[in-house]
């Protein structure tokens, strides 16, 4: 039998909440923000109060001793000895109510959790403007043990206020009484921990936590950094916080990481700052060095932890730093893209970010090339889905190919070969056609489509307006301002034979149009609409709009499926010459 992995150790309540606040058990938010419904804490409270088992709690403890201290900090913060592995959510609930402290939201707002109880049939509600006017309920039950008023105070307000509502008997006052005091002595409810020794690895916990959590909830290697920011680097944990939360509100009279690309969370952050910092990708290795392990002895160092935090402060320092941010932003839209909405694969626009931040810090690449090689490194990631499937060890190894480079021009030549050899001949008359026969609306290669037209300064198919500006992420009406059009409507398909919406809904079937040209087009045939629309335009005005709109002379008349695979060639092209434009 192999040796267990735990022990057992009951708490009570009280105890877990002191726990908390002398530091010995960490709170931080392991998997994610608080996410539970106020309607799920109530029914906590219910199940407690009933005498119910509510599940066991899984702490790891994490090998530092006693009396250590976080890093980077002046207010002698202990270093908690046991993190919470499962069961964040129930003790974040309990200590946020017991203490009468708000929460933090997926939105990363502070909100209160405000649970009522009304000792006549012992029923726990969520507290609302009802319970607040009714004497029956006591509003708000952290008042009972935040200790402003005394618990005797307490119960005396109360009945005072239900007096003057309606008549108490003596025998129903000791009822609410008692039922007023089995919710005081919540306080005392008994909680089984098992505790983790703190050498299993964190592959163990993971499996640990998988086979005991009902859910399938499955913790991620960044899941186990975030922790550990939480306990030894609580500032650099709030730090990514603030910066995934100014990433989702618009401002305008202070600087933010708003933007319309991307909404953060800061799992995503970490992963650009432990590629900063440490070259990897892999946030496995990453977590045992910042735990202060010797990879080859197996050993914990204090001193060891303290200088690869110290690496990945500076790293994020430089990474949240807003003005790198959205300098890199524009290099997004330099390469076409204008929102989050043409970006099929965060993880290319993150690792993107990487690199951005490796050639500015360590390489020292003048801003111009570096925005116009990172422009070209977007555009190849995104398009080829580079950084889709094993994406950790894919970005590894382009990490890896940085350790000869010892220049800005090395830099710069490094990415752009690596682009030019994805790039090939090959690519752009074969691979990209046949990647663009599919009915996929979020297929990278037809936001690649998009962007050249951007790049290439295209007007909108039967109209003046150009691509760009009818993509702008900032306009918002009840209709988009630009539709994908069905070239061939599905309604007329369907008078031919073509029913099915892998075929009716082919990327070579589409094209941008204002939606009012899309209305009215309707389910006309192409030879019905096209030579109305053709009427707006000069000769040479319809030759440049049929180019960046890749379609044939006539092909109004064409045969549905050869006009599908001329069309592919057409817009590969297309995306070739947008490439070329910004290869210049």
């Amino acid at each position: 039998m192999s040796a267990t992995l735990f022990k057992e150790v009951n708490y009570s309540l009280s105890k877990l909440i002191a726990d908390i606040d002398l530091g010995e058990i960490g709170l931080p938010e392991l998997q994610r923000p608080f996410v539970w419904l106020n309607s799920k804490v109530r029914d906590l409270f219910d199940s407690m109060y009933k005498g119910f088992p509510v599940g066991y709690l899984l702490f790891w403890a994490n090998g530092v001793g006693n009396g250590h201290r976080q890093i980077g900090t002046d207010k002698k913060q202990k270093v908690p000895r046991l993190l919470i592995v499962d069961g964040q959510q129930r003790l974040t609930s309990l200590y946020a109510v017991i203490k009468g402290l708000p929460v933090l939201r997926e939105n990363y707002k502070p909100d209160r959790i405000y649970i009522a109880f009304r000792p006549k049939d012992q029923k726990f509600e969520v507290a609302d403007a009802a319970t607040v006017r009714d004497p029956e309920f006591i509003p708000n039950i952290s008042a009972l043990w935040s200790g402003d008023i005394p618990r005797n105070r307490f119960v005396k307000d109360y009945f005072r206020n239900l007096r003057e509502y309606r008549e108490v008997s003596e025998s129903e006052e000791d009822e609410l009484s008692e039922a007023i005091d089995q919710l005081y002595d919540l306080q005392n409810y008994p909680f089984t921990a098992l505790e983790l020794a703190h050498n299993v690895n964190e592959e163990e916990v993971a499996e640990v936590f998988v086979r005991i959590n009902s859910k399938g909830t499955i913790l991620n290697q960044a899941d186990f950094i975030l922790t550990l920011m939480s306990v030894f680097w609580d500032q650099g944990r709030t730090d990514l916080e603030h910066f995934c939360r100014s990433a989702r509100q618009p401002a305008t009279t202070v600087a933010s990481a708003f933007n319309y690309f991307i909404q953060p969370d800061p799992s995503q952050i970490l992963r650009v700052s432990v590629g900063l910092g440490f070259r990897r990708a892999r946030l496995q290795h990453v977590y045992s060095i910042l735990r202060g392990k010797d990879l080859e002895t197996g050993e914990f160092s204090d001193s060891r932890r303290e200088q690869q935090f110290a690496i990945l402060e500076k790293a994020q320092t430089y990474t949240l730093d807003l003005q790198h941010w959205h300098e890199f932003l524009k290099a997004l839209i330099s390469a076409g893209y204008r929102s989050g909405d043409m970006v099929s694969s965060e993880n290319a626009l993150l690792y993107s970010y990487v690199f951005y931040l490796v050639g500015k810090r360590d390489f020292n690449v003048d801003d111009f090339i570096l925005r116009k090689t990172i422009a070209r490194w977007f555009f190849m990631s995104l398009m080829t889905a580079r950084y889709s499937g094993s994406f950790e060890s894919t970005m590894e190894q382009d990490l890896t190919r940085l350790r000869d480079i010892h220049s800005a021009d090395e830099f710069a030549r490094l990415l752009n070969k690596i682009v030019t050899d994805t790039l090939t001949d090959d690519y752009w008359n074969i691979t990209l056609p046949n990647g663009l026969a599919t009915s996929s609306a979020r297929t990278p290669s037809l936001f690649a489509y998009y962007a050249a037209l951007n790049l290439l300064d295209a007007r909108v198919l039967f109209s003046q307006m150009r691509v760009n500006e009818l993509l702008d992420p900032a306009i918002k009406a009840k209709k988009s301002a630009l539709d994908r059009h069905h070239l061939f409507p599905k309604g007329y398909l369907k008078t031919i034979g073509v029913t099915e919406q892998r075929e009716t809904n082919q990327i070579a079937n589409y094209a941008l149009v204002e939606w009012s040209d899309n209305i009215d087009i309707s389910d006309k045939a192409p030879d019905k609409y096209v030579p109305a629309y053709k009427t707006r335009f000069s000769e040479q005005e319809l030759e440049q709009m049929y180019y960046w709109h890749a379609l044939p002379n006539d092909w109004q008349l064409m045969e549905y499926r050869g006009f599908l695979e001329q069309r592919r060639k057409k817009i590969a092209q297309v995306i070739r010459d947008g490439y070329k434009k910004l290869a210049e």
